[in-house]
């Protein structure tokens, strides 16, 4: 007999239920967030168990790897694919872990990409310099904005980083506004040796990854966005073609249309945010670097407005991306912009 489990995974626990092939439960529990104790729980039914599913959440790293090591076959639930149950006026975790369960025994369950364990490492560390970039950017802004309001003098973000102690003082006294802005340069230089160090250890690592040097060819694609789109798009093959790629870097248009009138938009935010920051990073190099991107930006800017060019050229070199890492062949401008 065939049974089927799904685990309702919260931040300190999780609700476990198993059913079998009529969606007669087995198990409906509450547990504690321990993997041995999950395991112990389904240790009765792993000989008949086709597979356990757990909701895509904020921890899911810890419960997917090991019931990987225990030798359970796992699937990761894509939440915002899930239909959600009709007809039901109350639901709770037993309800949530049941529907998972039904699900995978329809074999209707959205599944999501269990990421390989060997790499999350770089791709995480990456994030967390995007998170220390923003954070050094909030910091600078925030000084011209202090500075601006005590001087009246604009100041680019470069030249208020260029400022020494003297010119601070002389501005803005030694009292607590000149606190306040050494205080915060203080954050910025610690930030910026945080930086340069995860920058020195993602490279270290990254370099050896295959497709690399494929993604680098991109005139406008340097170190760090080369690796952001490969660590961030993993395994290519899991596309199963270049509009599945592109509409997963949120590259694409999300409408509805019935006989050529619009008629809804979808979630246009569904899809991977770091490879949209990539590619739209990329496409605002490409147009300083590359000729052709660069008329190829204009004729859409003059459509609309410029953030149009941008998010076209950046769905463009999103589709030369795919078929790059697809083919391992690197960039070709005659090909992209023929």
């Amino acid at each position: 007999m065939a049974l089927y489990c799904g685990i309702d995974l919260h931040s300190t626990s999780s609700h476990l239920c198993v059913i079998d092939e009529t969606d007669r439960e087995l198990l409906s529990r509450k547990v504690k967030n321990r993997l041995d104790v999950i395991l112990g729980e389904l240790e009765p039914y792993r000989a008949e168990l086709v597979g356990v599913v757990v909701e895509s959440t904020f921890n899911w790293y810890w419960l997917v790897d090991g019931l990987v090591d225990a030798d359970h076959t796992v699937h990761l639930a894509n939440p915002a694919a899930m239909s959600p149950y009709k007809g039901l006026k109350y639901t709770d975790d037993r309800h949530d872990a049941r529907w998972l369960a039904h699900l995978l025994r329809l074999n209707l369950l959205p599944a999501g990409h269990i990421y390989p364990k060997e790499d999350r490492p770089v791709r995480d560390l990456l994030r967390k310099r995007g998170q220390l970039v923003r954070q050094r950017t909030s910091s600078v802004l925030s000084l011209g904005n202090l500075w601006v309001r005590n001087t009246g003098e604009m100041l680019r973000g470069g030249d208020v980083r260029k400022l020494t102690a003297d010119q601070v003082q002389s501005r803005m006294g030694t009292g607590e506004l000149a606190l306040a802005f050494e205080s915060t340069m203080a954050v910025i230089e610690t930030l910026d040796q945080q930086i340069a160090r995860v920058e020195k250890a993602v490279l270290a690592r990254g370099r050896l990854k295959e497709g690399y040097e494929i993604l680098t060819s991109i005139p406008g694609v340097g170190q760090v966005l080369g690796l952001t789109i490969l660590y961030e798009t993993g395994d290519i093959s899991r596309f199963p073609g270049v509009g599945h790629y592109t509409s997963y870097c949120r590259c694409v248009g999300s409408k509805r249309l019935s006989h050529g009138k619009k008629k809804g938009e979808g979630n246009r935010r569904n899809g991977n945010r770091y490879l949209s920051w990539a590619f739209t990073e990329g496409a605002n190099f490409a147009v300083r670097y590359e000729p052709r991107a660069r008329r190829f930006f204009e004729r859409k800017q003059a459509k609309k407005n410029r953030a149009y060019g941008i998010r076209a050229l950046a769905s463009k070199l999103a589709r030369a991306s795919y078929f790059m890492m697809r083919d391992r062949t690197l960039f070709d401008p005659d090909l992209l912009f023929a």
